[in-house]
């Protein structure tokens, strides 16, 4: 069972910065696309961003430019750096692993491309 395990979430002012860490246990964790998600009372869980198991990367457009995400499969990790907050990322963050069969492209920003899901880290954007 891969267990993932967010975390960096907290209270921002508008115009400032936090970085997200997910933390993956099990095997293999370089083979695998990873994403994360966002999500709040009024909406669904929404796709934020992607990066492949080669580097590729995949941005929503509303955090293109602020939002960069990367790994290090050294540690297992995936990071989130959010630049340039506003109150509208307000949201619980989550990271998630992707089924083995989706490697890259659109698939990524569906939430049914993703077997394996974190507990969820709180981002607080305040105005």
């Amino acid at each position: 069972q891969v267990q993932l395990v967010e975390s960096g979430g907290g209270l921002v002012q508008t115009g400032g910065s936090l970085r997200l860490s997910c933390t993956a246990s099990g095997r293999s964790f370089s083979s695998y696309a990873m994403g994360w998600f966002r999500q709040t009372p009024w909406k669904e869980r929404e796709f934020v961003s992607s990066i492949t198991y080669i580097g590729r990367t995949y941005y929503t457009n509303s955090v293109k430019g602020r939002f960069t995400i990367s790994r290090d499969n050294a540690k297992n990790t995936v990071y989130l750096q959010m630049d340039s907050l506003e109150p509208e990322d307000t949201a619980v963050y989550y990271c998630a692993r992707a089924r083995p069969s989706i490697r890259n492209g659109e698939s990524l920003f569906n939430r049914q491309s993703y077997e394996y899901w974190g507990q969820g880290t709180q981002v607080t954007v305040s105005s």
